[in-house]
């Protein structure tokens, strides 16, 4: 039988760890949230490229690549 044990507690910090939390979480929310657009610009970069290929405005889509095996 499998028992799931959590315990509970609760933190009080003072005014200064207060702030200094709340700066760790906005810089955290910041840097996250700009990745994300970063990333959602690059995929509809790509979605854009491949529309083109598909309707033949690119002949080939050649920047995307892959890894290479190099044989040493």
């Amino acid at each position: 039988m499998l028992v799931n044990k959590a315990y509970k507690f609760r933190l009080y910090p003072t005014k200064k760890q207060t702030e200094l939390i709340h700066k760790t979480i906005g810089c955290s929310r910041f840097v996250f949230n700009f990745f994300l657009g970063k990333q959602k610009e690059k995929d509809a970069y790509w979605y854009l490229v491949k529309e083109m290929v598909q309707y033949g405005q690119l002949p080939t889509n050649n920047w995307k690549g892959g890894y290479r095996r190099v044989d040493k």
